[in-house]
């Protein structure tokens, strides 16, 4: 069997431990720790964030997206598949080092989505962007972490408390998106979406087509406000 190989490792900011980017012939893996947080093999979900969260909004004539987290960039790039040429997509990426490996060791997995004209790469967190934002987006998709509950970051957690759902509600245009992957089922983030003025569905999907482990991806509807 070939083995892994160790190519890079990048420090998270706010104390989020290491994270290192293997290769084993032409598979790759983000891990932090013992984790494997994605892998290049697994894009099943990832993708189905971003097609589940542009079919809702497949009728605006200029959406905007809103990514947190560039990953391996399957959710990018199923969103730019999705979305119109006037469409426009942001991604947030905290880690300046993925974004070095996405333009280098992982160029080919990336495919040139980094530079259609419709995307703007910002290295920032994309909480930070949520609160700034008012109505800014059509659609907020998240995969910045294994889920609701933080693992990589513990800072990540405030993104998916009721403070930082209404943030992301008030960041959403009018019947606008939050679309939040996670690796496994969470009932209270579940209420905490409809707390926060969303109407919820929960959507399992695999990680590789019809086989893979099974994830979740939320999909909140921001409700008009009374």
């Amino acid at each position: 069997m070939i083995p892994w190989v160790q190519l890079d490792t990048a420090t998270m900011p706010g104390g989020g431990g290491e994270l290192r980017l293997m290769r084993r012939g032409a598979e790759y893996s983000i891990m932090s720790g013992s984790i494997e947080l994605m892998n290049s093999r697994l894009s099943g979900s990832e993708e189905a964030l971003a097609s589940l969260a542009c079919a809702r909004i497949g009728d605006r004539p200029s959406p905007h997206i809103l990514i947190g987290g560039l990953g391996m960039g399957f959710t990018l790039r199923a969103a730019l598949a999705d979305l119109p040429d006037q469409g426009r997509v942001t991604v947030a990426e905290l880690v300046p080092a993925v974004a070095a490996w996405a333009r280098g060791p992982m160029a080919e997995i990336f495919a040139g989505s980094l530079a259609d004209p419709r995307v703007t790469l910002r290295e920032t967190d994309v909480a930070g962007l949520i609160r700034e934002g008012r109505a800014a987006w059509d659609a907020i998709a998240l995969d910045v972490d294994n889920g609701p509950q933080g693992l990589s970051r513990a800072a990540n957690d405030g993104l998916y408390t009721l403070e930082g759902l209404h943030a992301a509600r008030r960041a959403l245009r009018p019947g606008g998106v939050l679309a939040v992957w996670s690796s496994a089922p969470d009932r209270a983030f579940t209420q905490r979406l409809g707390k926060a003025g969303f109407a919820v569905e929960e959507h399992p999907v695999r990680a590789r087509g019809t086989r893979g482990a099974r994830h979740v991806i939320w999909m909140g509807t921001a409700e008009a406000r009374n």
